[in-house]
């Protein structure tokens, strides 16, 4: 046998899999990495996070990426490097974290790298009825898996999107197998640069549950920090709660479509722009709100649009939970609106599950990596009405 697929079927067959889940999402603010445990597949899945940490990007790094990052025209040169910047940085803080942990990484089964988001381009918001919905993550994984001397899966929204998905979010498949439970309605709500959440029936029917991107989480909130205050986020809220909620803006910025679309749907920056803020701004009759009420707004922006999907679901009169994760749950003006505007709705930290709510997306994404190394379904089984499928290009390291 070919010893790269004897590689793959020992660690398949193993009782125990360890797996590196990375995740980098669109508020660029660094890379999460979540050591994992892995035994079984799909609904048997038994998971331990052994190490997580979040390493932060530095600045110069971040305005590297931001150069391509939604944007419809870009430099060529800059996006084609970037693929193999990405990977090497990340690949460089994959190795300082094990050697940190004391982890060899011989002792690695895999490395699930999610990649970095630069451009996400659903038919929802493209808008050409003869174009496919289509995605792109850059960070090659051949790159990771050289650098590191481990196996490597990445580029994992490609098969959502050849099995009729989006692309996003993905979260469907880990939250569903690690955390359905039959009696109680539960929302995991994820509230990173772009809000979403999955949906788990009390009823357990993988027919009916379903994930789906909500509208911006902290996108704008971060975007208009920078450009307002010059500083990377609004820490503690502390900028949108000196100011008050403009709420004719507020309206104008509610009335965008996407937010009365059917779920499933996904989105990303490219909608939810800084300049679509500004050309709501434009409408306003008495000119742009001053700072810190466009940071209140947004705010309540976030949190008002949550709701309101949170308000679309089926509802059969079970109880309901919600669980949070993303940085935008550690904004306390977001917590504090969803508790006033969901009094009906237990709402808690991811961690009351047992993961932490940071280390969540990157935990799944190992979990994907888990579930093409050793998943077992057949092709008329289906979750969120698409196929289940096994995602993730494999990049062996010689």
């Amino acid at each position: 046998m070919n010893v790269h697929f004897k590689r793959l079927l020992e660690i398949a067959n193993k009782d125990e899999r360890i797996i590196l889940g990375l995740m980098s999402g669109t508020s660029l603010d660094g890379l999460d990495l979540a050591l994992c445990s892995f035994s079984g597949s799909g609904l048997q899945t038994n998971v331990k996070v052994l190490q997580f940490e979040t390493i932060s990007y530095d600045e110069e790094f971040r305005q590297q990426i931001r150069e391509v990052f939604a944007k419809r025209e870009v430099d060529m040169l800059k996006l084609t490097l970037l693929i193999v910047v990405i990977a090497e940085k990340h690949a460089s803080i994959i190795n300082a974290c094990l050697a940190n942990w004391k982890v060899d990484p011989k002792t690695v089964d895999a490395i699930a790298s999610h990649g970095q988001t630069v451009y996400h381009a659903p038919r929802v918001w493209h808008g050409l009825p003869d174009s496919p919905n289509a995605t792109l993550q850059i960070g090659d994984g051949d790159h990771i898996a050289r650098k590191t001397g481990i196996v490597t899966l990445s580029d994992f929204r490609q098969k959502h999107l050849a099995a009729g998905g989006e692309g996003a979010p993905l979260a469907l498949y880990g939250d569903y197998f690690l955390f359905s439970r039959s009696g109680v309605d539960r929302i995991l709500l994820n509230i990173g640069g772009i809000s979403n959440f999955t949906f788990l029936p009390a009823s357990g029917d993988p027919n009916h549950a379903f994930a789906t991107d909500i509208g911006p989480g902290n996108t704008l909130i971060d975007a208009f920090a920078r450009e307002l205050f010059n500083v990377p986020f609004d820490e503690n809220a502390m900028l949108a709660t000196a100011g008050g909620v403009d709420i004719r803006l507020l309206q104008i910025l509610k009335d965008e479509p996407f937010f009365e679309k059917p779920f499933p749907k996904s989105t990303g920056p490219e909608m939810f722009s800084v300049a679509w803020v500004r050309a709501a701004m434009a409408m306003l009759p008495k000119g742009n709100p001053n700072p810190y009420d466009v940071m209140a707004t947004l705010t309540q922006l976030t949190a008002e649009t949550i709701v309101d999907a949170v308000h679309k679901l089926p509802s059969a009169g079970l109880k309901k939970q919600l669980f949070l994760s993303g940085g935008g749950s550690h904004n306390p003006m977001t917590v504090r609106i969803l508790k006033e505007k969901l009094p009906e709705i237990s709402i808690a930290p991811m961690q009351d599950l047992g993961i932490h709510g940071d280390a969540k997306e990157a935990v799944l994404f190992a979990l994907l990596a888990n579930e093409t190394l050793a998943g077992e379904y057949g092709p008329s089984e289906w979750l969120g009405g698409i196929p289940l499928v096994g995602m993730g290009k494999i990049s062996l390291p010689d």
